[in-house]
């Protein structure tokens, strides 16, 4: 091939490769003008850190107007050596020593009576400290925000306490699980108006200022619109990766050889004994 043979076949596949990376940004833009509090991603970047709209969420949510938030972080993973780890939406704590966690679920099967159960004895074993007292326990919420009325009586909040069935007195341990029917908008609420929000496309629709600002910061902004298409971008490197480690697994089961897979899949060998040696979800 001649030079400039050359450069007209280099100058192509960079006019290819930028055609390509304008189209998947046109994407990125138009699933980010449609994205919505109740996505779990969105929601994520909104709230981390963001101590005023987690005092706003639980002020509302739990009644209680003096919630002050100490700290907020999206995405936290809780370990367990001995099982399965769990990964929270929202994770905050209050001046009191309060530990929250709220999850947001599309998914019907997402927010199933037991992951509540379990989310609530995670956040347990990851609160006392070895020698500290069981009373040192703080007093926990786990919450889960629900696109669908998954209790299905109606209501647009669910409180569950444990109590004293032979005295109908409650127990009062401390843990507390909430459901919250998002499914209910009733905008003569406040608990209504904050569903109404979490369902908005538009900022300029929303009621909340405090979740406006938030929200039109990320769909908006030159740096807030940036930092969401780089999240968008992780998440196809994490869908692809996925699919690899899923793939990987197969093979494995059928009896390939690291350097086999390895080929098949274009990774590398240190990459296959990797996957391998996973713990699965």
């Amino acid at each position: 091939m001649h030079l400039d043979e050359f450069d007209k076949f280099d100058h192509a596949n960079k006019s290819l490769a930028e055609a390509e990376r304008e189209r998947q940004h046109q994407e990125d833009m138009q699933r980010l003008r449609g994205l919505r509090l109740i996505d779990d991603d969105f929601m994520n970047a909104c709230f981390d850190g963001y101590n005023e709209g987690a005092e706003l969420l639980l002020r509302i949510i739990l009644n209680k107007p003096d919630i002050r938030v100490k700290s907020v972080k999206t995405q936290r993973r809780m370990k367990n050596l001995l099982g399965r780890d769990i990964q929270l939406d929202i994770d905050a704590d209050d001046a009191s020593g309060k530990e929250y966690n709220v999850e947001i679920q599309r998914s019907d099967k997402g927010a199933e009576r037991k992951r509540a159960r379990y989310h609530s004895s995670i956040l347990d074993a990851h609160l006392l400290q070895p020698g500290e007292e069981f009373g040192e326990l703080p007093e926990t919420f786990v919450i889960f925000i629900t696109e669908n009325d998954v209790i299905g009586k109606g209501k647009p909040l669910y409180r569950i306490e444990r109590k004293i069935e032979e005295t109908n007195e409650a127990f009062d341990d401390g843990e507390h699980i909430l459901y919250v029917n998002g499914a209910d908008k009733d905008a003569s609420t406040a608990l209504g108006k904050l569903m109404h929000d979490f369902f908005c496309t538009d900022p300029d629709d929303m009621l909340y200022k405090e979740l406006a600002d938030k929200v039109r910061y990320f769909k908006e902004d030159e740096k807030g619109v940036a930092a969401m298409c780089k999240v968008m971008e992780d998440m196809r490197r994490e869908s692809r990766w996925e699919q690899i480690v899923a793939s990987v697994r197969r093979w494995l089961s059928m009896g390939l050889s690291h350097e086999q897979i390895a080929q098949g899949e274009g990774i590398s060998i240190e990459q296959v004994r990797e996957i391998a040696g996973m713990k699965r979800a």
